[in-house]
């Protein structure tokens, strides 16, 4: 008996009567982040991490019917024990865990496994069926630690700033520019930011969360942002708002970045390796700690990956098509 199957609106467990991540209007969501691929308008009403309630509300509006859970607290929906646990992925993300006649199903919406120093770290969850994202889900992606990401995006800050140039950092508005911001050397000059940072910083300040840098605005002269650190998001790449910021480098952080190519194509100086996301590594140790017996591939590389965790680790898998993805629509 499956206790997830995907239809029209998204992925449903018809035992609880509840969708989890859908994309068209439902009445119960659960979400497990705050990124637009996974929370969408509409819903008659949302569950959420605690954390990302602040998020629903800048993005979806405030008068929505939003319920905040904490970690591993337990509800229960017509018999299906449901409960959240860390995804490491960004702040507010969550696994959901779901129990049923002695069965354990667990959806981990985006994740990554290794600590980013900002959102709670991804907390391993034993189950019988897991269901898994492949966005990195090929042996080519092998990610540097973050800890020497950090310290190579502060070391080229260090060396635009004696050259006299202002250093952009492209990455998303929720997830990559909190874990930019947290780990930027402040005694290398100011921190400035693109207002969809801003924004988000905003909301998560709401649940306690403080970032560094101040927004960037038409009153701001721009000789008082000379060699400054500026983090924006990708969709600040060729508008007037950027040119207004020469002379300037300009980076993309991104886990696209490994590829060779990639930074030419975006258009920028440099380009580092900077994900939110499982690379190959994590994702195949997922699998194998879950001590899962059937697993369940979504968006990305999922022909590739479920069929090697077929031939790997003689573990059942198959494809769960969905409409997720990891091109974030930039919270404005």
């Amino acid at each position: 008996m499956s206790l997830l199957t995907v239809n029209e609106c998204g992925l449903y467990c018809k035992q609880g009567d509840f969708y989890i991540d859908p994309w068209k209007p439902v009445k119960t969501a659960l979400i497990t982040h705050g990124h637009s691929d996974h929370m969408r308008w509409g819903m008659a009403h949302y569950v959420c991490h605690h954390h990302t309630v602040p998020l629903l509300h800048l993005r979806l509006g405030a008068d929505n019917s939003v319920q905040g859970v904490a970690y591993e607290e337990v509800m229960e929906f017509k018999g299906v024990k449901v409960s959240f646990h860390p995804a490491g992925h960004i702040i507010g993300s969550a696994q959901i865990r779901m129990e049923y006649q002695g069965e354990v199903w667990l959806f981990t919406g985006d994740y990554k496994l290794e600590a980013d120093g900002v959102s709670q770290p991804y907390s391993l969850v034993k189950c019988d069926h897991f269901i898994t994202e492949s966005t990195f889900g090929l042996p080519i992606y092998n990610f540097p630690s973050h800890s020497s990401v950090y310290g190579d995006i502060n070391s080229w800050w260090k060396a635009n700033r004696e050259g006299g140039l202002n250093t952009v950092l492209l990455g998303y508005a929720l997830g990559k520019a909190q874990n930019i911001l947290a780990h930027a050397d402040v005694n290398l000059g100011p921190v400035f930011l693109h207002g969809a940072v801003d924004n988000v910083n905003k909301a998560l300040e709401e649940v306690g969360y403080r970032f560094v840098g101040t927004r960037i605005t038409a009153d701001i002269k721009r000789d008082a942002i000379r060699g400054a650190l500026v983090v924006a998001p990708p969709s600040a790449m060729d508008t007037p708002w950027l040119r207004s910021l020469h002379p300037y480098r300009i980076a993309m952080c991104s886990g696209w970045m490994q590829l060779r190519g990639a930074r030419r194509r975006k258009g920028v100086d440099r380009g580092f390796v900077l994900s939110d996301h499982c690379d190959w590594r994590q994702l195949n140790q997922a699998v194998v700690q879950t001590g899962a017996r059937e697993v369940y591939v979504t968006h990305g590389y999922e022909h590739n990956f479920s069929k090697w965790v077929r031939e790997k680790y003689n573990i059942g898998a198959s494809i769960f098509k969905t409409l997720y993805n990891d091109a974030e629509e930039e919270i404005v």
